[in-house]
């Protein structure tokens, strides 16, 4: 399957760019960037993918989204009311712009956590939604200074809310859920390093951490509301997931890898995904269906492959840009 590349409008010199457009659609395929990306969209609702994550929104949604992470909007052409308009805000930042020193420094450790988990997506509802909203509509009156402290509110805001939730799956994206207990750090990075491996035992992971099968076991499940089981057949799903959207393996050669059983791993597959693993990718080859040729905003996207010139980069959006 082809996941495209965005070419976003960042330029060398800003901080961020924010691009504010109203009512241009979903016109675009499955895609991915390097840079960090914070969408909100306000007056419509339909479904979002990000990863191996489907799933659908109701007049309004706000995800952080880590890089190279691909992700897709699709709205339903339903209008909330009869006056709504669709209007997406989206924020974008360079993978780098908090390897800074002074961005090391302690006042600003939430915020680079926040940008580590959101490597698998992240969603924010409640007040952490609506107080972000207001930033957001602020900010696009705004550049300079005041854009860049408006800025660091934002990200600190979204550092420190609890109403927030990850999208795409440990097996998809390699990265384990945040957890305070170093003994589950552990045994959550062995298990990521191994869970392709058909012998893979409990009691391998539990002598990690120098604990008995028994003792692991309740431990496992009480630290992160899984059973070692359960986890490691999401584990294993989440990974076949991504072979099948980012790979042409076939179907029978991934359910080998990932369960060592076909008739197994299509059981697990439909039980877990509500789907078959051929419907599933035949899903999202069609959300990637795209001619990048005719596109609205001059080659704004781009098949995998392609090299990226200044000659390919967008002349201009169908969109208000905010430089900062």
């Amino acid at each position: 399957m082809k996941v495209y590349r965005e070419i976003t409008p960042l330029h060398f010199d800003d901080a961020f760019v924010l691009i504010d457009s109203i009512d241009n659609g979903f016109d675009y395929p499955i895609h991915s960037h390097p840079e960090y990306e914070l969408t909100l969209i306000m007056g419509s609702s339909g479904t979002r993918i990000v990863g191996d994550s489907t799933e659908g929104y109701v007049g309004h949604d706000l995800v952080l989204l880590g890089p190279n992470l691909h992700h897709k909007w699709d709205g339903d052409g339903k209008p909330i009311d009869n006056t709504a308009s669709c209007r997406v805000i989206t924020l974008q930042f360079e993978m780098n712009l908090f390897d800074a020193q002074l961005f090391r420094k302690k006042p600003f450790f939430e915020i680079r956590d926040l940008l580590e988990r959101s490597k698998r997506g992240i969603r924010f509802t409640g007040q952490a939604f609506r107080a972000a909203r207001r930033l957001l509509l602020d900010m696009t009156g705004l550049n300079g200074m005041a854009g860049i402290l408006k800025f660091l509110e934002l990200m600190d805001l979204l550092a420190q809310s609890q109403e927030q939730t990850l999208l795409a799956s440990e097996g998809f994206t390699g990265r384990p859920v945040t957890v305070e207990s170093n003994r589950i750090k552990i045994a959550y990075q062995y298990i990521l390093n191994n869970f392709t491996r058909q012998d893979l035992k409990m009691g391998e992971v539990a002598a990690q951490v120098n604990m008995s099968d028994s003792a692991f076991s309740h431990f496992f499940k009480k630290s992160t509301n899984k059973s070692y089981k359960q986890f490691l057949i999401d584990l294993r799903l989440g990974y076949a997931c991504k072979l099948l959207i980012e790979t042409d393996r076939s179907i029978s050669e991934i359910g080998y890898l990932c369960f060592n059983n076909l008739t197994n791993f299509n059981r697990l597959f439909k039980k877990h995904r509500s789907c078959t693993p051929f419907e599933y990718r035949k899903f999202y080859k069609e959300k990637s269906t795209f001619d990048w040729t005719v596109q609205k905003t001059l080659n704004q996207f781009l098949p995998s492959g392609q090299v990226v010139g200044d000659s390919q980069k967008p002349r201009v959006y169908g969109a208000k840009l905010v430089h900062s």
